[in-house]
C-alpha cells in the first residue's frame, strides 16, 4: 500500500471513533432527560437524513477539490454538531449536523482509494478501512459506554478549565465534551492526507443543475447488471448495520437487563466479528467472485430474529460474533464490486455519493420502521423480529435478480467480470 493510504486510514479511525461514541454519549443524555423510547432510537435515522437530502452535492463537491480539504472540512462541521449537543441543542438535531459532516466525509473517504490505488488492491484497501472502521466502531461505543460509566464520568467532571465556567455538571456532558477533542485529532491526521494528483471535476455555477446529474449516476448504477446487485446489496447492508447499534442497546435492556454502559460492550461484540469478518474477506475473495458471497445475507436476517429468544449472555455473545462476520464477509467484496463499477461509470465521488444516498436512505427507512414499531406499541423482542424479517425477505429477492441477470444478461455479466479481473473486454 502506499503510504498516504496509512494516513487515511488514520484519520478515519479517529473520526470514525468519536462518531460512534457520540452516539452512546447521545443516548445517555436522551435518556437522563427523560425522552421517550422513539427518540432515542430516532437517533440513528437523524444521522442519516443529510446523507439522503445532500447525496446530489455531496459527491460532486467531494470531485471538485483535493479528498483531504474535503475530509478536513467535514471533520470541522462534525466538530460543531458535538458542541452544538454540549450546550444545550437537542441531541437528535446536533446528532444531525453530525451526520452531515459524515455525509461529506464519506464521498471522500472512498473516492481517494480509487484515486490512489489501482483495481487490483481495492478488496484489499477496503478490508482494512471497514476492519479498522469497525475497530472504530468497537472501541467508540466502548469508549462512549466508559465515559459515561461510574470510573470515568467523575474524574472527567472533577476537571476545571481555570477562569473559564464550562457549564459542563452531567456524565453525558463531559464526555461529549471529551469527543470534541478527538474530532479534533482526526482533523490534525487530515492534514497529512497527499493529493493524488487526480484532476478536480469543477461544480458548476448553477448548483441545481447536479440534481439531474446525480439522478442519472443513480440510474446508470441501477441499470449496471453488477452495480446494481453490488449495490443493493451493500444497502441492505448498511441499512441492517447502522441500526444494529441501538438495536443491541435497547434488545440488551430487554433481554438483560443492562445499563447502556454495559449494553455498549455488547454493540462491540458485534462490531468485533464484523472486523473478523471483513479482514478474512480482504484476503480470501477476489473482485470477480464477490458475488459468491450473498447467500450470506440470508443467514445474518435469521440470527437477527434469533436474537427474539436468547436470554444467556453466553449465548449471545457467539450468535452477535457470528451475525457481525457474516456482514464483514458480505460487505467487504460487494462493496470493493460497487467502488470498481462506479469508478468506471462516472468516477469515485459521484459514484460513492450515489451509494451513500441508497444504503443511508435504507438506514432511514428501517430506523424509521424500527422507531414507528416501538412508538405503536411493539414491544423490543416484537420490533427485532419484524426486522429481521424483512431482511430476509430483501436478501432473497436480491439473490433472485442476480439469477435472473446470469440467465438473462450472461455477456453483459461476462464482459463485466473481465473488467474486474483487469482484463481488457472482448470486442
Amino acid at each position: 500500500m502506499k503510504r498516504g493510504f496509512y494516513t487515511i486510514m488514520a484519520a478515519q479511525f479517529f473520526s470514525s471513533l468519536a462518531d460512534n461514541a457520540l452516539f452512546v454519549a447521545a443516548v445517555a443524555l436522551l435518556t437522563a432527560d427523560g425522552a421517550a423510547e422513539w427518540q432515542r432510537a430516532a437517533l440513528v435515522p437523524m444521522f442519516a437524513l443529510f446523507y439522503v437530502v445532500l447525496a446530489p452535492w455531496v459527491g460532486a463537491f467531494a470531485d471538485s477539490k483535493p479528498k483531504g480539504l474535503v475530509m478536513l472540512i467535514s471533520n470541522a462541521i462534525k466538530i460543531v454538531g458535538c458542541l452544538l449537543m454540549l450546550f444545550g441543542g437537542h441531541p437528535l438535531l446536533a446528532y444531525a449536523v453530525v451526520g452531515l459532516g459524515a455525509a461529506a466525509y464519506s464521498p471522500a473517504k472512498y473516492g481517494i482509494l480509487t484515486e490512489l490505488l489501482p483495481p487490483s488492491q481495492l478488496v484489499k484497501a477496503n478490508g482494512w478501512i471497514e476492519g479498522l472502521t469497525i475497530g472504530s466502531i468497537i472501541l467508540g461505543v466502548l469508549l462512549g459506554g466508559q465515559l459515561i460509566g461510574p470510573r470515568l464520568a467523575p474524574l472527567l467532571l472533577q476537571i476545571d478549565l481555570p477562569f473559564i465556567e464550562t457549564g459542563i455538571s452531567t456524565p453525558p456532558e463531559a464526555a461529549i465534551a471529551t469527543l470534541a477533542l478527538v474530532y479534533l485529532v482526526a482533523t490534525i491526521f487530515n492534514f497529512r492526507i497527499p493529493c493524488t494528483g487526480v484532476e478536480m471535476r469543477p461544480l458548476p455555477r448553477n448548483l441545481s443543475a447536479l440534481l439531474p446529474d446525480f439522478w442519472r449516476c443513480n440510474s446508470r448504477l441501477w441499470h449496471d447488471k453488477l452495480g446494481q446487485i453490488s449495490l443493493a446489496t451493500t444497502t441492505l447492508f448498511w441499512g441492517v448495520s447502522g441500526n444494529m447499534r441501538y438495536i443491541v442497546l435497547a434488545w440488551a435492556a430487554a433481554a438483560l437487563h443492562y445499563s447502556t454502559t454495559q449494553a455498549a460492550s455488547l454493540v462491540g461484540v458485534v462490531a468485533l466479528g464484523t472486523a473478523v469478518g471483513a479482514i478474512a474477506a480482504s484476503v480470501r475473495v477476489r473482485l470477480d467472485r464477490a458475488t459468491a458471497v450473498m447467500p450470506l445475507g440470508m443467514m445474518m436476517g435469521a440470527l437477527v430474529i434469533a436474537m427474539v429468544f436468547v436470554r444467556d449472555l453466553w449465548v449471545a455473545v457467539p450468535l452477535l460474533i457470528v451475525m457481525g462476520g457474516l456482514g464483514g464477509y458480505i460487505v467487504v467484496p460487494m462493496n470493493a464490486l460497487l467502488q470498481h463499477r462506479g469508478h468506471n461509470l462516472m468516477g469515485s465521488g459521484r459514484s460513492i455519493a450515489v451509494q451513500n444516498f441508497n444504503e443511508q436512505a435504507c438506514i432511514l427507512a428501517l430506523g424509521a420502521l424500527y422507531s414507528f414499531s416501538t412508538g405503536v406499541g411493539l414491544s423490543a423482542f416484537g420490533a427485532i423480529a419484524l426486522f429481521g424479517s424483512v431482511v430476509v425477505g430483501a436478501m432473497l429477492l436480491i439473490q433472485m435478480w442476480y439469477r435472473y441477470n446470469l440467465r438473462h444478461h450472461t455477456a453483459a455479466i461476462k464482459q463485466l467480470m473481465r473488467i474486474a479481473r483487469g482484463q481488457r473486454p472482448e470486442p
